[in-house]
């Protein structure tokens, strides 16, 4: 016979679970475009194959680039390390980019230390003013959990996103999503 008080014991831990499976069953989370971005953009890395954007990471600079185009932004900072035995760096590789289509080296820097998002927003602030405000430049699915970070860690930010490239990975949304629900359950680990 069990007693009464482990039913309400695990009453929690259902809830728990009830919420986390439909915040994962709903679609993907939207950030809303800042209408005018800052003079500062911040475009988070993504992968780079011998020194040549991903699909994914192109989108992010082409973004930052019309962005850049239309006028207003003065100052573009790519962030992004690089893998073990690998001579490039995605922050290297994408302000070479930039520059290739016609951005100023002294409108460019490279951010080339880190792995994960939270480095990536730490290590870029280092290359700013305190207080400098940015938009972030990423793609739509993982535009909401970069925002939330870089809020967490007193950035004045906004977004700016990029589409989504046809034939996403359904893994790659639900990553995203799983990250989110981590940090909203968990908080920020520096």
């Amino acid at each position: 016979m069990r007693a009464r008080g482990s039913t309400l014991t695990l009453l929690p831990l259902a809830v728990v679970a009830l919420l986390a499976a439909g915040f994962l069953a709903l679609p993907n989370l939207r950030v809303p475009n800042t209408q005018t971005p800052h003079a500062t953009l911040l475009v988070l890395g993504a992968a780079q194959y011998a020194g040549r954007p991903s699909p994914a990471f192109q989108r992010r600079l082409d973004h930052a680039l019309s962005l850049y185009r239309a006028g207003g932004v003065r100052h573009i900072v790519v962030t992004g390390g690089r893998r073990q035995g690998d001579p490039y760096t995605e922050g290297g590789v994408g302000t070479a980019y930039l520059a290739r289509h016609g951005v100023p080296a002294d409108d460019l820097s490279a951010e080339t230390r880190s792995r994960t998002t939270i480095e990536n927003l730490q290590n870029a602030r280092v290359l700013l003013s305190p207080g400098t405000p940015v938009t972030l430049v990423t793609d739509e699915a993982h535009a909401p959990r970069a925002l939330a970070l870089a809020r967490a860690l007193g950035m004045d930010a906004d977004v700016s996103a990029s589409p989504l490239g046809v034939g996403t990975s359904r893994q790659y949304l639900l990553r995203e999503k799983l990250a989110l629900l981590g940090y909203a359950l968990i908080g920020i680990r520096l």
